[in-house]
C-alpha cells in the first residue's frame, strides 16, 4: 500500500518537507484555487506535480475534484461544468496521475461542531455533536421544517444548549458548522446555506441518485478510455442533514452507485471514519464486498458517543474501527491485483489526525495537523507491515 499524506498546496503550513519526514511517498492534493467547475490546465498541473517532485515524492491522488452544486442538481451550468470535468480528467491523465477522489454531498461537506475537542490524553480533535447542530439548524439557520425533523428529546436539548450559549460561542459554532472544505479557506454565510439549501427543495434521496447516476454516465467513460479511477467518498457524517439527502453512506448506497455504470473507472474512496460513524454499517463486509472497486483509502477511526448521532475522531488504531481487519483486506485485494497484472498500489493516508505537541502552537487546516498525522501514519505503517509479515 502506498502511504500518502494529504497537502493543501503552497499555503499549507504543513510542508512537503514535513511530509517526507512524515514517511509518506505519495501526495493527496488539488489545484484548490480553482472553482467546481473550472478547467485545470495541463501547465497548473504539471507546476504543481513538479512542486511535489522536487521534494522527492509523486502526487499520487487528486482529492477532490470537486463537483459542482449545478452538477449535483443538474441545473444552472451543469452542462458547462460536466465539459470542464471530463477535460480535466484528460488533463489529469495527460500529466500521469490517474486516481481522482471526489463527494457527492449537497451543500456542506464534512461537518463538525467541534474543532479541539479536548480529549483525557490532552490531545484536540474534531467532533459532532447532534445537540450542538440542532442548536445550529433551529436556532442559528433557523432552516424552514427543521422543527419536524429532530425529536422532542433532541429539540429540548438544543434548546438548553443555546441558550446556554454565548453570543460568541454561537457565532463560533456557526462558523465551524459552516465551513467549507479544507483548503480552500472558505467559510460560507448562514444566508447563502439557507438559499444553497432551498435550491434543494426539489431533490429528494432518489433524485439526487439519478443527478449521481447521470454524472457518472457522463465521466466514466471518458476516465476508462484514458485510465483513470474515480473513487466516490462517502458522506461524513453517513446521513442526511439540514434536511438535505446523502446517498453514499451504506453498502447499498455503494452498490447502486456501482450499478450505474459498467466501466471499472467507477470507484470508492474506503473512509473508515465516515462509515464508521454507522452502528450498521460492517465496515469488514463492506471492504470485503467492494474490494474490487476501492482504489483510494482514508483511515481513520471515529468513536460513536452514547447518543448513537455524535461521535468524534479516536486515534487511528482505537474507536469503532477494525482498523487491522481493514488493512488485511485491503492488502489482501492488493495481492490478488497483483497476481493479475496490475501493479498499482493502493493509496492511503492517515486522516484527521489529532492536535498533539507542538500541533497545537501551529496552524494547520482542520483535522491535519503536522503531528498528530505523523502518529497515525505511523501506526498504520506498523500495521501494514506486521500484516504483509503475518500474512
Amino acid at each position: 500500500m502506498e502511504q500518502a499524506w494529504r497537502w493543501f498546496g503552497p499555503h499549507d503550513p504543513v510542508t512537503l518537507k514535513d511530509a517526507r519526514q512524515a514517511g509518506a511517498t505519495g501526495i493527496v492534493t488539488a489545484l484548490h484555487h480553482r472553482a467546481p467547475g473550472e478547467v485545470w490546465s495541463k501547465e497548473e498541473i504539471e507546476k504543481r506535480k513538479a512542486e511535489i517532485q522536487a521534494e522527492g515524492m509523486t502526487w499520487s491522488v487528486v482529492e477532490s475534484l470537486e463537483v459542482s452544486e449545478d452538477l449535483k442538481r443538474r441545473a444552472g451550468s451543469f452542462r458547462q461544468h460536466i465539459d470542464a470535468y471530463r477535460e480535466n480528467i484528460r488533463n489529469l491523465a495527460s500529466c500521469g496521475i490517474h486516481t481522482i477522489c471526489y463527494n457527492f454531498m449537497p451543500v456542506l461537506d464534512w461537518t463538525r461542531t467541534d474543532l479541539a475537542w479536548r480529549l483525557p490524553d490532552g490531545a484536540l480533535a474534531l467532533r459532532f455533536d447532534a445537540t450542538a447542530f440542532a442548536a445550529f439548524d433551529l436556532y442559528i439557520l433557523k432552516r424552514p421544517g427543521a422543527d419536524n425533523e429532530w425529536s422532542e428529546e433532541r429539540k429540548k436539548l438544543a434548546y438548553n444548549a443555546f441558550q446556554s450559549m454565548s453570543k460568541t460561542e454561537q457565532d463560533g459554532l456557526a462558523r465551524i458548522v459552516l465551513a467549507g472544505l479544507p483548503g480552500t479557506g472558505m467559510v460560507y454565510s448562514v444566508e447563502y446555506v439557507r438559499q444553497a439549501i432551498a435550491r434543494y427543495a426539489d431533490i429528494d434521496a432518489e433524485s439526487l441518485r439519478s443527478n449521481l447516476s447521470e454524472f457518472l454516465r457522463a465521466t466514466c467513460p471518458q476516465a476508462e478510455e484514458v485510465g483513470v479511477r474515480l473513487c466516490i467518498h462517502p458522506d461524513d457524517p453517513p446521513r442526511p442533514l439540514l434536511g438535505l439527502p446523502r446517498i453514499v453512506s451504506t453498502a447499498d448506497d455503494f452498490e447502486f452507485l456501482l450499478d450505474q455504470t459498467p466501466e471499472a473507472a467507477n470507484g470508492i474512496t474506503f473512509c473508515t471514519g465516515s462509515l464508521g460513524v454507522r452502528p450498521d454499517n460492517d465496515l469488514l463486509a463492506m471492504v470485503r464486498r467492494f474490494a474490487k472497486r476501492i482504489y483510494f483509502a482514508h483511515l481513520r477511526s471515529t468513536k460513536r458517543e452514547e447518543d448513537a448521532e455524535s461521535f468524534h475522531e479516536a486515534p487511528h488504531l482505537d474507536g469503532d474501527v477494525d482498523m487491522v481487519g481493514i488493512v488485511r483486506e485491503l492488502i489482501t485485494e492488493e495481492r490478488r491485483r497483483r497476481a493479475s497484472g496490475d501493479l498499482i498500489e493502493i493509496p492511503f493516508r492517515a486522516d484527521h489526525g489529532h492536535k498533539i505537541l507542538t500541533d497545537v502552537e501551529r496552524q494547520s487546516a482542520p483535522g491535519y495537523p503536522a503531528v498528530g498525522r505523523l502518529r497515525g501514519l505511523a501506526e498504520l505503517r506498523g500495521v501494514v507491515r506486521a500484516v504483509c509479515a503475518l500474512a
